[in-house]
């Protein structure tokens, strides 16, 4: 047959092919049967079987490749409908366990700050709780110890003299001293002109009681016989009348 005359057909499947060759094969066998001579009826009967016998495994074959197939498609959905919850249930737990790590950092951070500030209060309450340290004592320089002898006299009286601006040096004191009572501070005048006005001189430099009265020095014993205050009430009127003890040589 020439080649153009099947141009435009429609190309069979292979279905349609295997079903082409069973009803060819059919016919074929019965075409057999009817031209063979003095064939009876179990002949007919022989012939209808075949045809019968032939035409299930024609469309037998058919069917298996169909079902095969239609099995292949639904494999290939459940496959792929399987992949695509698989790949839902994949991204749900991704987000579930994201969601718990997150809700895990916000707990953990609320938790930091909480401690923090139990922190920071324990040590404020430590801070008010603690008093504040007492100021160190200044330390007082230690009282100076005098001798109680004359040389001891003098030197405190000399230390009264010097805060208090009287003028005055060891050796005019002491010279005047011996001069005057020998150092004694229990000696008394009872002949001179003083004593016969009922002002006795008394002392280490024979002070009478007025004027011991006027140039006491505060900080010292009211007692005119005491060494100290003697000396220095002395020094003082010493220093009103001549400028300082250093001054005087005689009878003052």
């Amino acid at each position: 047959m020439p080649k153009h005359l099947t141009s435009g057909l429609p190309r069979l499947s292979r279905t349609h092919k295997l079903s082409v060759a069973g009803v060819a094969t059919a016919g074929a066998a019965a075409l057999v049967f009817s031209i063979v001579p003095g064939a009876g009826a179990d002949q007919g009967k022989s012939q209808a079987a075949a045809v019968e016998n032939v035409k299930p495994v024609a469309f037998s074959a058919v069917d298996t490749a169909a079902k095969a197939q239609q099995a292949t498609i639904t494999q290939q959905a459940n496959n792929s409908a399987a992949k695509g919850k698989a790949e839902a249930a994949a991204k749900k737990a991704a987000a579930e366990k994201a969601a718990k790590a997150k809700a895990a950092a916000v707990a953990k951070a609320k938790a930091e700050k909480a401690r923090a500030a139990k922190a920071a209060a324990s040590r404020s309450q430590v801070r008010t709780a603690i008093p504040a340290a007492a100021p160190k004592p200044v330390a007082k320089p230690a009282a100076k110890v005098y001798p109680d002898n004359l040389d001891g006299w003098i030197r405190e009286s000399l230390d009264i003299m010097a805060k208090k601006g009287i003028p005055g040096s060891y050796e005019g004191i002491h010279r005047n001293i011996m001069r005057e009572s020998s150092g004694n501070p229990m000696a008394i005048n009872n002949w001179d002109i003083n004593a016969i006005n009922g002002t006795p001189s008394k002392g280490l430099l024979q002070v009478i009681q007025p004027t011991f009265n006027t140039y006491h020095v505060e900080g010292t014993s009211w007692n005119l016989y005491d060494p100290v205050a003697n000396i220095t009430a002395a020094c003082n009127y010493a220093a009103d009348r001549y400028g300082s003890m250093d001054n005087v040589n005689s009878a003052y």
